[in-house]
């Protein structure tokens, strides 16, 4: 988005909160002014809330060094991977940390995940090297992983990554381990991210072995 002049009729504390906005994912200008104007309709105390929200984000969380989801930056590992009830010896490959949300509010999957951190995609700069592949081959080989579901998005840049991975796991030589993909209950193109709860579950449900 343009920056809004600074020789606008608006005041100058304004547009610099809407061209900060106006820097997020998918929003555009007029949606940066309404939520600006929204944040000023609310009162001092709510903005403050806002914004100590904001500033303390980055400081609060980090990467599960096991799983490389988003934990709160006081816990050592994920409550996901840490917690007995969940089996180990089945992790879903995803790309990014909401991608474990939206999984886990399907209620049909009792395994663990291991985040990408990405997909593999040439004209971004994303490359395999970028991604966490190695970690990844480790730690089935650490917590002696049986299944692992590549669970990576239904586009271009997801099908390629997740048959890189496919490729590599069979290069690692390890034994017994049974690759799937979800089934094709996903519409190609949508994220999982924005994928309904019920498509997610019929994909989880009827995925498929590679």
């Amino acid at each position: 988005m343009d920056k809004i002049s600074q020789n606008s009729a608006l005041p100058r504390a304004l547009t610099d909160l809407i061209d900060a906005f106006g820097t997020l994912p998918g929003v555009g200008a007029r949606t940066a002014e309404r939520y600006a104007y929204a944040v000023l309709k609310k009162s001092r105390h709510d903005a403050e809330k806002l914004a100590r929200a904001l500033s303390a984000l980055h400081g609060r969380i980090k990467l599960c060094p096991k799983t490389f989801a988003l934990i709160d930056a006081d816990l050592d590992i994920s409550p996901l991977y840490a917690d007995r009830e969940r089996n180990r010896q089945l992790v879903a490959i995803v790309e990014e940390p909401f991608d474990v949300l939206a999984l886990e509010n399907t209620g049909q999957f009792k395994g663990t995940y291991h985040v990408l951190g990405g997909a593999i995609s040439p004209i971004d700069g994303v490359g395999p090297e970028q991604l966490h592949i190695p970690e990844l081959i480790q730690r089935l080989q650490d917590d002696k992983v049986k299944e692992v579901i590549l669970a990576t998005n239904a586009s271009v840049e997801g099908e390629s990554t997740a048959l890189y991975i496919q490729k590599q796991l069979e290069e690692a030589g390890l034994k017994n381990l049974k690759i799937t993909r979800l089934a094709r209950g996903l519409p190609v193109g949508v994220d999982l991210e924005y994928a309904d709860q019920i498509t997610l579950s019929h994909a989880l449900t009827g995925r498929r072995e590679l």
